[in-house]
């Protein structure tokens, strides 16, 4: 009987433990995305990426608009002017536009710039002529870059009809303001970040030679 006992113990410890290492295979690593971060909506699911997408552009708005304004006022470039009323007359406009969109997909939106963007708007701010110009170029451009990588890829996975319409609408103006910012010929290009390595290539399969050997 106690050998019995013995048994039967040792065999419920074995499922036991199968039960456990079955449960922490299926369950998500800390830090997974899962189904609680997705949304429904009448244009197609709404996920994390596209709420931060409408988040960034609003953001880019806060602080590139009165960085425009300065740019008009501050700037000794006529080239410089001439961007700083592109940036300002587009993101006014892209502003709207995400702010419609933010509401009818009910994603709430920030009302000032992140602290990145409150320091280059206070470096601009102790700044006027050339000094403000090259830093104007630069720190835009800089800006547009990382921007777009952001929205590019949204643009290119997004699952809701919405959100692609409008990534488009960004794209357009991300890239329309880079080229401005390069066309100052302001920009310090070594100081961008470089892009990312490729990954390098799988290797080929090898072929199996089916045939029978001597």
């Amino acid at each position: 009987m106690r050998r019995l006992l013995r048994g039967e113990v040792i065999m419920f410890g074995g499922f036991a433990l199968a039960a456990v290492v079955a449960i922490l295979l299926v369950m998500p690593p800390a830090g997974t995305t899962t189904s609680i971060d997705w949304t429904t909506t009448a244009s197609g699911p709404l996920g994390p990426g596209d709420r931060d997408l409408l988040v960034r552009v609003r953001q880019a708005g806060l602080w590139e608009i009165p960085a425009g304004q300065w740019a008009q006022e501050r700037g000794e470039s006529e080239t410089v002017k001439n961007v700083g009323m592109h940036l300002v007359e587009d993101h006014t406009k892209l502003d709207v536009a995400t702010r419609a969109v933010a509401a009818r997909l009910g994603v709430p939106l920030p009302d000032q710039p992140n602290a990145d963007q409150q320091r280059w708007l206070a470096q601009l701010a102790s700044e006027n002529g050339k000094a403000f110009d090259k830093d104007f170029a630069d720190l835009l451009r800089a800006a547009h870059g990382k921007v777009f990588a952001v929205v590019a890829d949204v643009r290119a996975g997004t699952r809701n009809a919405e959100i692609r319409q409008f990534a488009q609408q960004a794209v357009t103006v991300v890239m329309k303001h880079m080229t401005l910012l390069e066309s100052t010929e302001l920009v310090d290009f070594n100081e961008l970040p470089e892009p990312l390595t490729p990954s390098p290539a799988p290797p080929a399969p090898t072929a199996v030679d089916t045939r029978r050997q001597p």
